[in-house]
């Protein structure tokens, strides 16, 4: 299995996604965001990896 690094958006875009299910669970008066918290952090994970799997992504 060959990696490479992700471009420079989709690393912005899954740091992004994790800060944000970061704040849900930090800050409590962010209830919408406060619900997907886990899933936030698990799809900015899932962007991150499939960035680094693919190529060009």
């Amino acid at each position: 299995m060959k990696l490479s690094a992700p471009r420079q958006i989709t690393f912005w875009i899954a740091v992004a996604l994790a800060v944000l299910g970061l704040l849900g669970v930090i800050v409590p008066s962010l209830p919408l965001i406060g619900g997907f918290a886990f899933w936030l952090v698990l799809v900015g994970f899932v962007v991150l990896a499939l960035g680094n799997l693919l190529e060009g992504l």
